[in-house]
């Protein structure tokens, strides 16, 4: 993988209340470069903010890079790394019926194709400079949202 991009990246999702207005954050950085973007939703669901983190983030990559993922959303890397395969064999069913969030399922497994991924979790509010920034920005993204 010689001369592709090296990419690292820190996602977060936010509400308050859950479910209630959300906001999520992600930070991008290649080499000595940084990108921070965030967005909010009126009515949402943590796990639709984690998972509408995840899909920004990788869609704000502008070519095929190598990427090493930081979520502190065990939802978000066990449903990549383990429920995903059997999601899509099942035509994006769980075994015991409908999947939630299935719209930004099939968006993350789209956007992660021009990708190669390392998922890593990362415990929340453990001290990870990284994650705790995008924690406050994904927080921020709320609060700006309610104006």
């Amino acid at each position: 993988m010689d001369g592709i991009p090296k990419v690292t990246i820190y996602t977060d999702g936010s509400c308050d209340p859950n479910p209630g207005p959300g906001g999520w954050a992600a930070l991008l950085r290649y080499a000595s470069h940084e990108k921070v973007i965030s967005g909010s939703a009126p009515a949402t669901t943590n796990n639709r903010m984690e998972l509408t983190a995840a899909v920004e983030a990788l869609k704000a990559l502008d070519r095929p890079c190598q990427v090493d993922f930081h979520t502190d959303s065990l939802y978000l890397k066990r449903g990549i790394t383990e429920w995903l395969p059997n999601w899509r064999a099942r035509n994006w069913r769980r075994k015991g019926g409908s999947l939630a969030n299935v719209d930004l399922w099939k968006a993350l497994d789209a956007a992660m194709q021009l990708h190669h991924i390392h998922w890593h979790w990362v415990r929340a509010h453990a001290g990870n400079r990284d994650n705790e920034r995008v924690d406050r920005l994904a927080k921020q993204a709320i609060r700006n949202d309610k104006g």
